[in-house]
């Protein structure tokens, strides 16, 4: 996320700058004139509109807007077809997948251990996965800043207990990283579970501008990661085990956790349920907004480069050992990119296996077409929508992709449907 990625407000699409410099510059779309951009057939809408939210109100106790902030969808993968919404305060609510009149049932409210404030956007509950096997053991596992400790993330397990609607015990919290960041922003926070069975988790380079602290790539901390760890083992004094193949487990001085590295502030990232690859969208800083695809042990080049492109006094920098990104785009087009996922449902056959994603300050949408045979990008479709700053994406039992804003309704979710006028100027 960028620092104005959260803020409440009407003014968050106009923003050009944020406070720490962080948004600007301009460039060219990398390979723009090589591919399709050619709109799809396909239109975002709204999705359930008709939920009352269990415990929010749009104006709060003190009479001011109270915004409702969904920071991320998600589902149990337990084949209730359940869709679950945690705020960035830390209230998960369940909903029935269905657009009818419903009271959302809350599975468990953090909001007491969870710190979040406007000015400090970037920190709060930001991340949520189930376990593979969430209907057997009951296991979901939390990414979020705490409240007893500055600037400090937790990612935690939790056991759920109960028939449907079933409920979270607090004291069942089991903490499996702490993680101490310099400043308040680029925490990352997707946290997801790979077809492997292991839970990988996406953290930021530690936060204010330009990698003060040259994270991205020093493999002796985990900033500026993708970790990669079994939660079914614990081994070492830890309450989770180190998969024996991690890439940098025989390295040494590296943090044995690190799958790959040199990434500056992931937001977000997902596996393609059929193809099992793990996409992430890696935001950028003065020009640059970039796609990956990880693989074990890559390098990513943050902050060598940005992008495909170097930054600060690394314009004689080699290129070797980096992995490129799929796709990057300038400031020109957006400043933010929200990653999404692969579209695998069966609503809206246009989407098909390609890659949705947004930009949160332009409020514009796309589907990236990428060739995984040729390994390169052959389309970048813009989709139809309003102009809304996307805070996140998630996707239901089916596949079909889902995408959060915040609202001062209660109504910011949205979804996609095939439409044929949407593919006309």
């Amino acid at each position: 996320m960028l620092c104005h990625r959260l803020m409440s407000g009407v003014a968050l699409g106009l923003l050009a700058i944020c406070g720490t410099g962080l948004c600007r510059g301009v460039g060219a779309v990398a390979a723009e004139d090589a591919i399709s951009t050619t709109p799809l057939a396909v239109k975002a809408v709204p999705a359930f509109q008709n939920v009352e939210w269990s415990g929010w109100e749009a104006v709060g106790e003190d009479g001011r807007a109270s915004a409702f902030r969904p920071i991320l969808l998600t589902n149990f993968g337990d084949g209730s077809n359940r869709i679950v919404v945690p705020t960035q305060q830390g209230v998960v609510h369940v909903l029935e997948n269905t657009q009818g009149k419903q009271k959302s049932h809350v599975l468990f409210d953090l909001s007491k251990k969870v710190v979040y404030k406007d000015n400090e956007n970037e920190e709060g509950f930001l991340g949520m996965a189930f376990h593979p096997n969430f209907r057997e053991n009951g296991e979901l596992f939390v990414y979020y800043t705490t409240k007893d400790a500055p600037h400090t993330s937790v990612v935690s397990r939790f056991k759920a207990s109960g028939s449907k609607p079933q409920t979270v015990d607090l004291s069942t919290e089991e903490e499996l990283l702490r993680i101490p960041q310099p400043y308040w922003n680029h925490n990352g926070g997707t946290i997801a579970f790979g077809p492997d069975g292991f839970l990988y988790i996406a953290l930021g380079d530690g936060g204010s501008g330009g990698d003060p602290h040259k994270n991205g790539q020093n493999l002796e901390t985990i900033l500026g990661k993708i970790l990669r760890i079994d939660v079914d083992k614990k081994e070492g004094g830890k309450a989770y085990a180190v998969p024996a193949d991690n890439p940098f487990v025989k390295t040494p001085g590296a943090k044995p956790e690190i799958y790959a590295y040199g990434l500056r502030n992931v937001w977000r990232m997902g596996f393609d349920k059929t193809t099992g690859k793990l996409w992430a969208a890696d935001v950028g800083q003065n020009l640059w907004e970039e796609i990956n695809i990880i693989e074990k042990g890559g390098n990513y080049g943050w902050s060598i480069r940005e992008g495909l492109h170097p930054f600060g006094n690394n314009s004689g920098a080699t290129k070797q050992g980096l992995i490129d990104p799929v796709f990057e785009y300038n400031h020109d087009i957006g400043k933010s990119i929200t990653g999404g996922f692969v579209y695998r449902g069966s609503k809206v056959p246009e989407l098909q296996g390609k890659y949705v994603y947004a930009d949160y300050v332009s409020g514009k949408l796309w589907a990236l077409d990428y060739d995984a045979k040729a390994k390169k990008v052959v389309g970048n479709h813009p989709i139809r929508s309003e102009q809304l700053p996307v805070v996140s994406f998630g996707e239901d039992e089916q596949g079909e992709v889902y995408f959060t804003t915040v609202s001062g309704s209660g109504k910011g979710i949205y979804t996609f449907v095939s439409d044929a006028s949407a593919s006309k100027p």
